[in-house]
């Protein structure tokens, strides 16, 4: 290894370039977006550049990555690296600030590999497709969003990256957005990790609050923090994290994430975004020894999760749902891991798992082709129970109170809010409504005629106006129209004297002697 340790001065100097990590497969969106509105990439023809600016994006990241590693284990020591104060929260300064330690390092090349590898994936199982160049400008934000999770060394980039990679996985769920179940499944997890943001922001502000800083190393805490404070400060990251690991209560949202395409479903739900949550614990291990209860709070909701995505993964007839609460399951008990206070053992199973996950995602349209023989029956003891088997068969209702008391209620909202619209406000501005009849042959006729509130008054006002312009411009000998006539006439002789050539030629050399 007298390679390795010659090398390592080079490549410790390196680090210095991680805030190209995240920002790689941002440059590979831009690019993208850039040809969509320019109309560079047309048809079939324009796939492989798509596709190969975002795996170059995500190669890129994982090279450089790479290099990190490879200082790392030669025995390099990384400090956080500060890149200067991008936003102030009062008195708190808010830094550009990346971390390079034994959590953050593995996650973010297990992220640049496993999207590296879907990318190339997708590029021939999305072939022909409409949203070809939606799916890579998604799946690069998502990249760039959970490269800041693993390696900002704050909470308030670490959100930044918490709702790039949120955002972009709401719209590679309504991939299919000609399809009312897609955009419903779209709803229903955008409103789920709403809860889990308003956590985290809750955890940002009770730091900023209590610990005055926002730093990472600095919200563990050195046990000194009080009970209570810690306490607060811990439990919206926690929430944060359970809905963002789709723990109980919070399960439900992450079947209905499965509508997307495939690749994504691999890289978001089945490797990598649902275990974001597990890395935010492991994170904060300093803070969360220093409650108890959270703790215990912790290995509760996991092993529950794990019966619960156990049990639903038996009753499943296709393979993605079986796969997901299968992931659902292993999730919680990593959930247990951290409970007990074995953040190491969560940590290192996350990444185990994740690798296995998305091998077996991409496999998945696979399988119908590679198994030969048919599905596994239910076990005897499941059968047998019949009231077991019919709440394991509803997911013991979850989803529907999770339907009730989000899916509903913003629909409704949004129904209210559309009433209101068109009986008050539309009628103020002057549109016209739909209801409304038309009474001439042509629409436009109507549109004339002025609508509500503002449309009545403004054509009163063009009736007044019309008067006015009739009883002046065009009513007989007044004083008004025989002056008008008069500079008419005036305006009338001086064009056909400039009609004439020496006159013409007069001004255009007066029109010289004044440019020069």
């Amino acid at each position: 290894m007298d390679w390795l340790e010659a090398l390592l001065p080079a490549l410790a100097a390196t680090t210095q370039l991680v805030w190209l990590v995240p920002l790689l497969p941002l440059l590979a969106a831009a690019a993208i977006v850039a040809g969509l509105l320019l109309r560079r990439f047309n048809g079939d023809a324009g796939e492989p550049l798509i596709a190969a600016m975002a795996s170059a994006g995500a190669l890129a990241a994982l090279l450089l990555l790479l290099v990190f590693d490879l200082a790392a284990l030669g025995g390099a020591a990384f400090e956080p690296l500060v890149f200067g104060e991008w936003l102030r929260i009062g008195a708190i300064p808010v830094r550009l600030s990346f971390v390079l330690d034994a959590y953050s390092l593995p996650a973010a090349t297990m992220v640049a590999l496993v999207t590296w590898l879907a990318l190339r994936f997708s590029a021939t199982y999305l072939h022909r497709e409409s949203g070809f160049p939606r799916f890579f400008l998604g799946m690069c934000l998502f990249l760039a969003g959970m490269l800041l999770i693993v390696l900002s060394a704050n909470a308030v980039l670490a959100f930044v990256g918490w709702e790039l990679a949120g955002i972009s996985s709401w719209l590679l769920i309504a991939y299919n957005w000609e399809r009312p179940l897609a955009t419903g499944n779209a709803l229903f997890v955008f409103l789920a990790s709403r809860v889990g943001d308003a956590g985290f922001v809750l955890g940002i502000g009770l730091a900023v609050w209590s610990a005055g800083t926002v730093e990472w190393v600095w919200l563990a805490g050195d046990g000194s923090m009080a009970t209570v404070t810690a306490r607060l400060l811990a439990a919206g990251f926690v929430l944060a994290a359970l809905v963002k690991s789709a723990q109980l209560p919070f399960t439900p949202w992450i079947a209905r994430a499965l509508e997307g395409p495939t690749p994504s479903s691999a890289v978001f739900y089945g490797s990598l975004m649902v275990h974001a949550g597990v890395y935010l614990l492991c994170r904060l291990q300093g803070l969360l020894l220093q409650v108890p209860d959270l703790l215990a709070l912790l290995a509760v909701v996991g092993l529950t999760t794990a019966l619960y995505g156990g049990l639903c993964a038996l009753v499943q007839s296709d393979v993605k749902s079986a796969l997901i609460f299968s992931v659902v399951a292993q999730v919680g008990l990593m959930f247990f891991c951290c409970g007990l206070g074995l953040f190491w053992l969560a940590a290192v199973y996350s990444g185990l798992h994740a690798a296995w996950r998305a091998y077996q995602f991409l496999l998945a349209p696979a399988y119908m082709h590679l198994v030969r023989r048919p599905a596994r029956p239910l076990p005897r003891w499941l059968a047998a129970q019949r009231w077991c088997y019919t709440a394991v068969l509803q997911r013991f209702w979850i989803e529907a109170l999770a339907n009730s008391l989000l899916t509903r209620p913003t629909l409704a909202l949004g129904r209210d809010v559309r009433a209101l619209d068109e009986r008050f406000i539309d009628p103020l501005v002057g549109a016209p409504r739909d209801d409304e009849p038309v009474l001439g042959a042509d629409a436009s006729d109507q549109l004339i005629r002025g609508h509500g509130l503002a449309g009545r008054a403004l054509f009163a006002f063009a009736n007044r106006l019309q008067r006015l312009e009739s009883r002046l411009l065009l009513s007989g000998d007044g004083a008004l129209s025989r002056a008008l006539r008069r500079c008419v006439g005036y305006a009338d002789a001086i064009e056909s004297l400039l009609e004439q050539p020496r006159y013409l030629m007069l001004m255009v050399m007066a029109t010289l002697v004044v440019i020069l």
